[in-house]
C-alpha cells in the first residue's frame, strides 16, 4: 500500500529532528512556506506539524510559530531524576537536607536494634496504618494548626501515594476535577493515569482566579479541585484568608471535594488555616516527611472526613496493602520526640538562606518565589525559549525543570522552574550565576 504524502513528509521531518540537524528552539518554516516546499495543501502542511507535535518533537505556539523541542527533556520534562546525568547539577529536583541528618538515622537504628520488639516491624501493618502511628501524626498535624482524631488519619507511603490514594477513593474515571494553570506534575500524572478531565484555573501572584472557579462551577459538573494553599508549587503563593474562606464557599455551593496538598506547608510560619480546618466535611488533606525530613523516607498521611476513611483505606489496601513498618517506625519515632520539628526549623532558616541567595545571583531577572521556599519560577524573555535555555544549561551539566511539566494547559509558558534545595550553599551561588548568564545570553541572541 502506497504511503500518503503528508505521512513521508512527517517521517522524513521527524528524521531530521532526531538527528539534531536543527538545535533546539529553532523556528521552523510556517505552514505556508512548508507547503509550499513539499508540494503540499496548506492544510495538509498544519496536519504535518500536528502529528510532529503530538510526536513531542516541535512546539506550535500562537502567534509565534513552531519551534523545534529539546528531546532529551521528553521523558521527564526536566523533573525525572533518571534524566539527570550523574555528574550534572540537579536544580530539577528539591531533596533538602541539612547537616547530621544521617547520624540521625544511625542513632535511630541503633535505637531500634536494641528495641524489645523488633519482629512486629516483620509484619504486615494494618492497612491506614498502626494506631500509634496515627495518632503520633494527628499530634503533629495539631502543632501545624489542624486538629484532627487519630481515626481520621491514614498512613500512606509518601504523598503522591496519599493523592493517589485519594483520588482512587473519591473521584471515578472522567470526573472533573479543577486545578490551578500551574500545578504539581504529580497530580497532572495521577490525572492521567485515572482517566480524569483536568480544567484549569488561571493564575494570579496571589493564587488561583476564583472567579474563574465561580464560572467553572456553573458551567460544568466539576467534582473536586486540588489545591496548594501554603505553599504553592511552582509559583510559591500563600492564598490570604479572605481567598481560602471564599474557596470554601464555592466548594460549599457546588459540593465541591477539596483535595489539600501541603506537602511544602512546614516553610511557611504563622499561615492562615489550612483549608481543612476551614472545611473539615469536605477537605482531604495530603501531606509527608519527604521535603521536612527525607524523600527516601516515604511516609505521608492522609487527613480526611471520617466518611471517606473507609474508602481511602480500601485503596491503600489495593496500591500497597500498608506503609513499610521500619520506615514508619521511624518517622513516627522522629514525629513524637521533636527531631521533625527541630528538622523543619533549620530547613526554613535554609531555605531562607538559598532564596536570599537566588535574590543576589538573579537580580533584576523577574522570578516569582516564596522568601522562604525551596524553589522559584523564573519567566524568560519574549523572545527566549525554555527548551532551548534548558538545553543550553544542560551541556553545562547542569539540569533544570522547563514549565512544561507543570503546565496543565496550552500554550506552554516559556519559563524554568528552579529547585534550590539539593546542592550546596557555595555551588548554589555558582550554579545561579551560569543560570542568569545563560538566560541572558539567550535573550539576547
Amino acid at each position: 500500500m502506497r504511503t500518503p504524502r503528508y505521512k513521508r513528509v512527517v517521517d522524513a521531518l521527524a528524521a531530521e529532528l532526531r538527528s539534531g540537524r536543527w538545535p533546539v528552539g529553532t523556528r521552523l518554516p510556517t505552514h505556508r512556506e512548508l507547503a509550499a516546499r513539499e508540494g503540499i495543501a496548506l492544510v495538509t502542511a498544519s496536519r504535518v506539524y500536528a502529528e510532529l507535535e503530538a510526536m513531542g518533537l516541535v512546539s506550535g505556539e500562537q502567534g509565534r510559530g513552531t519551534f523545534v523541542r529539546d528531546t532529551a527533556l521528553l521523558s521527564g520534562q526536566g523533573i525525572d531524576q533518571r534524566s539527570v546525568a550523574v555528574d550534572a547539577v540537579d536544580l530539577s529536583f528539591n531533596y533538602p537536607s541539612v547537616p547530621g541528618q544521617a547520624d540521625l538515622l544511625r542513632r535511630a537504628l541503633r535505637e531500634l536494634a536494641t528495641a524489645g520488639d523488633l519482629d512486629s516491624l516483620l509484619h504486615y501493618q494494618p492497612h491506614r496504618g498502626r494506631a500509634k502511628d496515627r495518632a503520633a501524626v494527628a499530634g503533629h498535624l495539631r502543632r501545624r494548626g489542624l486538629t484532627v482524631r487519630a481515626e481520621q488519619v491514614l498512613i500512606a507511603s509518601g504523598a503522591q501515594h496519599g493523592l493517589a490514594a485519594t483520588a482512587t477513593a473519591v473521584l471515578r474515571h472522567g470526573d472533573v476535577v479543577a486545578v490551578d494553570a500551574l500545578t504539581y506534575p504529580g497530580f497532572k500524572v495521577l490525572a492521567h493515569a485515572q482517566g480524569l478531565e483536568l480544567t484549569t484555573l488561571p493564575v494570579t501572584r496571589t493564587g488561583p482566579d476564583l472567579d474563574a472557579l465561580e464560572r467553572l462551577c456553573a458551567q460544568r459538573p466539576v467534582r473536586a479541585v486540588y489545591a496548594m494553599p501554603t505553599l504553592h508549587n511552582p509559583l510559591g503563593w500563600v492564598m490570604a484568608r479572605p481567598a481560602r474562606d471564599r474557596l470554601v464557599a464555592i466548594a460549599r455551593r457546588h459540593g465541591l471535594i477539596i483535595i489539600e496538598d501541603a506537602a511544602y506547608a512546614y516553610l511557611v510560619e504563622d499561615c492562615p488555616p489550612p483549608l481543612a480546618v476551614l472545611a473539615p466535611e469536605s477537605t482531604i488533606y495530603v501531606s509527608s516527611l519527604s521535603k521536612n525530613v527525607a524523600t527516601g523516607l516515604r511516609f505521608g498521611f492522609v487527613a480526611a472526613p471520617e466518611a471517606r476513611v473507609a474508602a481511602i483505606e480500601r485503596a491503600i489496601r489495593a496500591t500497597t496493602w500498608s506503609t513499610a513498618a521500619l520506615g514508619a517506625e521511624i518517622a513516627c519515632r522522629w514525629l513524637e520526640d521533636g527531631t521533625v520539628d527541630r528538622l523543619e526549623t533549620q530547613k526554613r532558616d535554609d531555605a531562607l538562606t538559598r532564596q536570599a541567595i537566588a535574590r543576589d545571583a538573579l537580580g533584576g531577572l523577574p522570578f516569582v518565589s516564596h522568601p522562604a521556599s525551596y524553589f522559584l519560577w523564573l519567566p524568560l524573555a519574549e523572545s527566549s525559549r525554555a527548551d532551548r535555555v534548558a538545553a543550553s544549561l544542560a551541556r553545562q551539566r547542569i539540569s533544570v525543570s522547563t514549565a512544561e511539566p507543570f503546565a496543565a494547559t496550552d500554550p506552554v509558558p516559556q519559563a524554568l522552574r528552579l529547585a534550590l534545595g539539593s546542592i550546596g550553599l557555595d555551588e548554589l551561588r555558582r550554579t545561579l550565576n551560569v543560570v542568569r548568564q545563560v538566560v541572558d545570553d539567550d535573550a539576547h541572541r
